[in-house]
């Protein structure tokens, strides 16, 4: 796996996962509200893009019930099955969709998440957003007796302020079990998490950051920059979002020029330079989980971790991109 892979702690789990994993909204197959973000996908390029980011370090997945309710699931698992990767040599993580459903729906939906994986199991089970019919106490209890009987290994949050995620910490606590990690939206384009108390309190309480959408959904790319007319066919709904305006680009071009100076230096990408920034300024306390369409994307997101940057590129990175605090 070499020095680039070196693996972290989840949490404070016994699970060990690299600081780059896949995600994996985009083998949703277009189907659903979630999943038809993305176009549909044939399944050997799925399994190349698992294949190369296994080849280069990667040892987990996340996925997620919503994500063409349960495609991204049996596609990923078809992948892994068909280049032979056995249950336990890979870890997966998943979510549970909380919208208009009480906590006993964690349990009631569990074998269908187990099914669409088969044969591998669920070692970090999330809860995917902090909206559900039930308070933060029932789906911790649901979380861990889940863990209890030995259905999942870890328990995770994702999209949880400071607040619920202190909450939901302070429950399992009480079932002797750990909250491992919070799953937020996290790049050099939004670092909310950094001032709204997420990333101050994961730190303090021994949780994981996976950060998802870490390269801003390819803006820091610098494509849009360098073509803006990509916005109208590439990046679909999302065109409307301000960053993806005139004035957005002209606003983040600043930090894109630098990336990409950076990444000269380095013989490497500006999206490189910016996933490697994000799991390394904080310590150990941030994973992310770049995806991928196409096999060149898996190629250049394990490719993220070959380089080390220098005390004062992390600086100037970090000063740039501070009016996205």
């Amino acid at each position: 796996m070499g020095e680039r892979m070196t693996l972290r702690r989840l949490g404070r789990s016994d699970i060990e996962i690299s600081p780059l994993g896949l995600g994996c909204w985009q083998f949703s197959e277009g189907a659903g509200l979630v999943g038809g973000f993305w176009e549909a996908l044939p399944a050997g390029t799925v399994q190349d893009i698992v294949e190369t980011s296994l080849r280069g370090g990667i040892n987990w997945f996340d996925t997620a019930e919503v994500y063409g309710h349960g495609r991204s699931e049996q596609a990923l698992a078809a992948a892994l099955s068909s280049l032979g990767k056995k249950p336990g040599e890979v870890l997966i993580a998943t979510k549970w969709w909380p919208t208009l459903r009480g906590a006993g729906s964690i349990g009631h939906t569990l074998g269908a998440r187990l099914s669409a994986l088969s044969p591998y199991a669920i070692d970090l089970h999330q809860i995917h957003h902090a909206w559900a019919f039930a308070s933060v106490g029932a789906q911790a209890e649901a979380m861990a007796k889940l863990v209890q009987e030995g259905k999942i290994r870890t328990v995770g949050v994702s999209n949880f302020s400071a607040r619920k995620m202190r909450a939901m910490h302070a429950a399992l606590a009480q079932r002797g079990i750990p909250l491992v990690s919070n799953q937020m939206q996290y790049s050099l384009l939004d670092r909310r998490i950094e001032s709204n108390g997420v990333l101050a309190a994961a730190k303090e309480l021994g949780i994981t950051v996976i950060a998802y959408s870490p390269l801003a959904q390819g803006l820091l790319s610098g494509k849009f920059h360098d073509d803006p007319a990509l916005v109208r066919s590439r990046v679909g709904p999302r065109r409307f979002m301000p960053k993806y305006r005139p004035s957005g680009l002209a606003r983040s071009r600043p930090l894109i020029d630098a990336l990409r100076e950076i990444a000269t230096a380095h013989g490497v990408t500006a999206s490189q330079v910016a996933l490697n920034w994000l799991v390394h300024f904080h310590g150990d306390t941030v994973v992310a989980i770049p995806g991928a369409t196409k096999r060149q994307h898996a190629e250049e997101n394990t490719g993220a971790l070959g380089f080390t940057l220098t005390e004062d590129e992390l600086r100037r990175i970090d000063a740039l991109s501070r009016p996205f605090l």
